[in-house]
């Protein structure tokens, strides 16, 4: 499994679990074996965390900015 793959599965168990995402906020490192079920190198798990906050990061933007438009 590539970088790529390893940020989008994480993505999608993290962001589709409350306790998972509320975990990843605590201890991201745990939180990403846990979803991803193996234990990554250091320099691994730094991108994937990085990747994974990116993500969520901008999932909450376009939500806010949906409100937004929704206010208007």
């Amino acid at each position: 499994m590539d970088l790529k793959e390893q940020i989008s599965a994480a993505i999608e168990k993290i962001a589709g679990d409350k306790s998972l995402l509320e975990r990843f906020k605590a201890d991201p490192v745990k939180a990403v074996e846990s979803a991803l079920g193996v234990d990554l190198p250091d320099e691994v798990v730094r991108q994937v965390i990085s990747g994974v906050k990116a993500k969520l990061s901008a999932d909450k933007l376009s939500d806010a900015a949906a409100s937004l438009k929704k206010l208007f």
